[in-house]
């Protein structure tokens, strides 16, 4: 008889995860003996904490902040999206061999294609924001073949770098706050990965609602607020607004494909955590 699954998630704080709520929901609908805990692991216990992965027999573990980027010198493999988006947030143990893999991306842009945008195909998308969530949302876009990606940060250089190290990808080019009106009003599809708008400060908002006359869709990866002001914002205006649950959902639904072999449940897991945040 198989041994139960152990399952979890490590970060610093990690008390608010919905992750265990979401995939012990999942195990329970699919018939798997198996528990996926929390996790609160201090930087300074990263490397001990690997290790008890494979002393204890952890099939696997999310990995959230701060321990994205550090995890990855104490993998045994990283994949493809991992190694050049820099940051790994689903570690597999495949008989004792650590594999190291980034479900972020595609988690995003399959909720994207699935709840708002159809294809990507030949899109104009102006992404905000050029820092680690930034990272796997362009990786993954840069695959859809979108028409061309235009980076707005604060910190141009930041998105500069970015942009020079994946021209190989995709059209992708960096454009300081300064430009942003003419960007976005030539954008099919803007996206939001900074934390403006997140939960406490829910009246915050990363750009003038005046400038989306020809956007089609908004979206934005914060899913505390499920709506937040710039989406709401952006509804008022006649656009597609497309938040950051289904993301969330998605890399988790990856990552338990990746350590179960099944299928998720997709609907099980959303509603699981739409319910633990209405409480």
């Amino acid at each position: 008889m198989n041994e139960p699954l152990k399952l979890g998630v490590i970060g610093d704080p990690i008390a608010h995860s919905k992750s265990p709520i979401m995939h012990n929901a999942a195990l329970r609908e699919r018939g798997i003996a198996g528990d996926y805990t929390a996790l609160h692991v201090k930087p300074h216990d990263l490397e001990e904490m690997i290790s008890k992965m494979r002393e204890e027999g952890y099939r696997g573990i999310n990995v959230t902040i701060p321990h994205k980027e550090h995890v990855m010198p104490y993998l045994d493999e990283l994949s493809e999206e991992a190694r050049r988006i820099g940051a790994v947030n689903t570690i597999i143990n495949d008989a004792g061999r650590l594999i190291g893999r980034n479900t972020d991306g595609i988690g995003y842009v399959r909720s994207l294609k699935e709840e708002a945008a159809g294809e990507l195909q030949g899109r104009r998308i102006v992404v905000l924001g050029a820092g680690g969530a930034a990272r796997g949302i362009i990786y993954a876009l840069a695959a859809e073949q979108p028409q061309r990606i235009t980076l707005l940060n604060r910190t141009v250089e930041r998105a500069e770098a970015l942009a020079r190290e994946w021209s190989d990808l995709a059209e992708i080019s960096a454009l300081p706050m300064t430009e942003a009106k003419t960007a976005i009003q030539d954008a099919d599809l803007v996206i939001n990965t900074t934390s403006i708008g997140m939960h406490p400060h829910t009246d915050s908002i990363p750009l003038d609602i005046e400038w989306l006359k020809g956007t089609e869709i908004v979206s934005d990866l914060i899913y505390n607020p499920l709506e937040t002001r710039l989406l709401q914002s952006a509804k008022a205006k006649g656009c597609v607004a497309h938040g950051g649950l289904g993301m969330f959902v998605y890399q988790g639904a990856y990552a338990f494909e990746y350590w179960t072999g099944v299928s998720a449940p997709i609907e099980v897991m959303r509603n699981a955590v739409l319910a633990d945040m209405k409480l």
